[in-house]
């Protein structure tokens, strides 16, 4: 079986967390002003604007457009499995 080359690249995503008076949360990247989202939760809004950053990346990259993020590293694995380090975010009262 042929190993697959897995381009792994890792974005500074610089973001504002708001507090609504309705309630929830709004988060923005003040780089990227198509990069914005809602949530009930501060984990919420962090894994949707996660999720809206990621998806404008590839539709960036499919659009041949710049992408406004500071590209902090790419990582090339040739192989059936590798290590990854994510962030985890959790807030705490």
């Amino acid at each position: 079986m042929q190993k697959k080359t897995i381009d792994i690249q890792e974005y500074e995503l610089p973001i504002t967390i708001q507090e609504e008076k309705e309630g929830g949360f709004t988060a923005v990247c003040s780089l990227w002003e198509d990069c914005y989202a809602q949530g009930e939760s501060i984990e919420e809004v962090i894994n949707e604007i996660s999720y809206v950053a990621s998806s404008l990346v590839e539709l960036y990259k499919e659009e041949e457009m710049e992408i406004p993020l500071k590209l902090k590293k790419i990582e090339k694995n040739q192989s059936r499995g590798f290590n990854l380090n994510i962030p985890l975010i959790i807030s705490v009262n």
